[in-house]
């Protein structure tokens, strides 16, 4: 019996009657229509819906099995990259080990593309891609949840509750070791949500969660059967960077920010067709473990995260914004900066998207790309 197939990503088998199924999904036609052409899609949706399913059908018909897939998903990034970003690096990859499978926990800034762009490095280094956890908060339609699940993404059950969510939870834990034992990669953020205000953090709750299913052993013992490696992803500009604004704001000013129905695709879009100019990747050292301590390893995993994390002169120029007005937080209190030269074309182009966001979200905008700054000086400070 398949345990895990609930949670699991769609196998060989299930890949092309999932497709089929799909491009047969009006609810899911109509949202590629839509995307790809509004106007139209309200004036004849019917019709709209017709070309989205004979083109999406073009697309997949040599779609047979999970590899299959990745190279049609490898085929949407690669333009993705060159529509929306100036420049792409990583660095780390080569000190990976190719006979081992890693569990890479990264910081969190992008719903999709965090995990799309480790995806990526790894894709076109030859080495095999990873599985992704996904938030069952995402999948609220079936076919979001298809889509996630043909992408190697596999579900973790966070709105379960009491006995249901400690058993989903040491099932999930279950999961990922057997991904690790039988030679998959995974990827998981470090954190569940986003980092809306640019302060990558590790949950020690993450670290006792993946050690759930040998919960007897110490934790160092069961985290190290996981091959850990820290994962930095660094965006030069945050594609979501004002409805991250928008939500900060609205929680500072009301107590409290109420998603609809729409907010969760409204950022996975946004995420992928938003300018995100240059990005880096950095895959750090698989982790060593002196403790048994939740909190201490995610001090350690944050450390090699912060060092990692590729500064831009976006996150300089905030940094001095914030300062010249008098918003810098109380976490950059004794924070001494040796900022490196900012480009003249740089600062005139983060000015002018600045200028181009309500005053009232200023700070909050400026804030998540100063605090990368803030942390980074501060982890130095405490090594």
């Amino acid at each position: 019996m398949d345990k895990f197939k609930e949670i699991r990503p769609y196998h060989d088998d299930e890949i092309r009657p999932v497709l089929d199924r799909l491009i047969t999904d009006p609810e899911f036609l109509s949202s590629i229509a839509s995307f790809y052409a509004p106007k139209l899609s309200r004036l004849f949706p019917a019709v709209m819906r017709l070309i989205a399913r004979k083109k999406l059908k073009g697309q997949v018909a040599s779609v047979y099995d999970v590899a299959s897939m990745q190279d049609v998903i490898a085929g949407y990034m690669y333009k993705m990259i060159e529509d929306t970003t100036t420049s792409l690096t990583h660095s780390g990859l080569d000190q990976l080990d190719s006979e081992k499978s890693y569990l890479f926990i990264s910081n969190h800034r992008d719903i999709t593309m965090d995990p799309a762009f480790v995806n990526y490095m790894l894709y076109n280094a030859g080495n095999r891609t990873v599985q992704i956890a996904t938030g069952d908060n995402l999948l609220k339609k079936p076919f979001v949840s298809d889509l996630m699940r043909l992408n190697k993404s596999f579900i973790v059950q966070r709105s379960l509750k009491g006995r249901e969510l400690l058993q989903g939870l040491t099932l999930l834990s279950q999961y990922m070791h057997q991904c690790i034992e039988h030679g998959s990669h995974v990827w998981i953020a470090q954190r569940e949500g986003r980092a809306k205000d640019g302060v990558d953090k590790t949950e020690g709750a993450l670290l006792k969660m993946l050690s759930m299913y040998q919960r007897k052993q110490p934790l160092s013992e069961s985290l190290q059967k996981l091959h850990i490696v820290p994962v930095s992803i660094s965006y030069e500009y945050d594609a979501c960077d004002v409805l991250k604004a928008e939500e900060l704001y609205a929680i500072e000013t009301t107590g409290s920010f109420t998603k609809n129905e729409k907010s969760d695709i409204q950022s996975i879009v946004a995420g992928m067709i938003g300018f995100k100019g240059a990005v880096h990747v950095a895959f750090g050292s698989e982790m060593k473990y002196a403790s048994d301590d939740p909190d201490a390893i995610a001090a350690s995993i944050d450390s090699q995260i912060l060092e990692s994390y590729k500064l831009r002169d976006s996150n300089y120029i905030a940094f001095e914004l914030l300062a010249e007005k008098g918003w810098l937080p109380e976490s950059a209190a004794g924070v001494e900066l040796t900022f490196p030269e900012v480009k003249l074309e740089s600062r005139e182009f983060f000015l002018e998207r600045l200028g181009q966001v309500d005053e009232k979200l200023h700070r909050h905008y400026l804030l998540s790309y100063a605090n990368p700054v803030i942390s980074r000086s501060r982890n130095q400070s405490l090594a």
